[in-house]
């Protein structure tokens, strides 16, 4: 039976054992093979947007010995040479699908694809998207971690000082809040596959880890309570630290405000890891200057890049990253196997990993 793309979400078993660097991230396979979706055939030509080398060219040469696989630079040179193609590995873009009369298969290369979501020839379901969802994640955990620590240990005060060639050991004594990270709550925004990391990690720490989640209450053994998405203001009275680890939907967007910091002790730390949208950052700045909140830590801000003027930078008891918190030599790996695993899995019919529910969003 032929089946349309948008009918293949699903968190079956996977069909086949995956590569090494692909395991323990917690991909999802597609519910149907690629055999039976309405359109497939064996590609004949692959069009990849090359980002990481001539090493990833040979893998997806490896994966497909019997199509052509044709490179480009740009989405210009994409449209240029989109005819004929059955496959796209690359990023969304408007003029790029526009150009796309054969095309069956989008693979979008990292995690953050609402790019993809606002394109409407991907609502009919005619295109399946998958994209590099769960990959990042341990490095996303780590880094959070990282940041939880920097936080609660004060590094952000000492490094200041070194900055300046200050030895000044009255910083620990002006902060009383500097303390130790196991016996603290932790509350996750986002149960997903970030959110399952950092709360494995935090337990690991001996934290007390509670988190929502938009589907269902149930979750890993190391999370003492899984509420819903509308329970987290009310946890978050409970938490030392916040963490938004919350994809961007209807739901999610601007949830982090005013009300939501409110609700938070004086001695709470948040840590943003989540969609640049869900956070209103007057809302943030507000509760920083107001000491409603003790510190908070930015991997996304919803100015990106944030203006070199925003009193953001300036603010104490503030760290920012440039949306880096997943970048690492073992994500881009993962990266790299992922579409090579995905385009064998493509040519040989079977069900796809990381396929997007444009429905969702995510």
């Amino acid at each position: 039976m032929l089946v349309m793309a948008w009918q293949i979400f699903s968190g079956a078993a996977l069909s086949s054992e995956l590569p090494a660097e692909l395991r323990n991230v917690g991909l999802r396979e597609a519910a149907s093979a690629s055999r039976n979706l309405e359109g497939w055939k064996p590609p004949e030509k692959v069009l990849v947007q090359s980002v990481f080398g001539i090493d990833a060219i040979k893998l997806l040469q490896t994966a497909a010995p019997g199509a052509e696989i044709v490179q480009v630079a740009s989405a210009v040179d994409a449209v240029a040479a989109m005819p004929g193609a059955q496959v796209f590995i690359g990023f969304c873009a408007q003029e790029v699908l526009a150009a796309a009369s054969q095309l069956h298969w989008l693979h979008h290369y990292f995690a953050g694809a609402e790019e993809c979501m606002s394109l409407s020839e991907l609502q009919t379901g005619d295109i399946i998207v998958t994209n590099g969802q769960r990959l990042p994640s341990p490095a996303v955990a780590d880094h959070t971690i990282a940041m939880t620590y920097a936080l609660i240990r004060g590094l952000d005060s000492y490094h200041g000082n070194q900055a300046s060639g200050e030895w000044n050991p009255q910083s620990v004594r002006a902060h009383r809040e500097f303390g130790e990270v196991s016996g603290r709550t932790i509350l996750i925004v986002g149960l997903g596959s970030v959110g399952s990391q950092v709360a494995e990690k935090a337990n690991a720490l001996g934290m007390r880890v509670l988190a929502t989640r938009s589907s269902r209450r149930t979750g890993p053994s190391y999370v003492e309570y899984v509420g819903l998405a509308d329970e987290a203001v009310e946890l978050a009275r409970q938490a030392d630290v916040v963490i938004n680890a919350a994809p961007l939907t209807d739901t999610t967007r601007g949830m982090f405000d005013e009300e939501f910091f409110a609700a938070m002790r004086p001695s709470v730390y948040f840590i943003n890891m989540g969609r640049e949208q869900s956070t209103v950052t007057d809302d943030l700045v507000a509760a920083l200057q107001i000491k409603q909140i003790a510190g908070a830590a930015l991997d996304v801000t919803d100015l990106e890049p944030l203006p070199p003027e925003h009193e953001l930078w300036r603010m104490p008891r503030v760290l920012i990253t440039p949306h880096t918190a997943g970048q690492s030599g073992e994500t881009i790996q993962r990266l790299k196997v992922l579409v090579a695993e995905n385009l064998r899995r493509y040519v040989a019919g079977e069900p796809l990993l990381s396929v997007l529910d444009t429905k969702k969003g995510y």
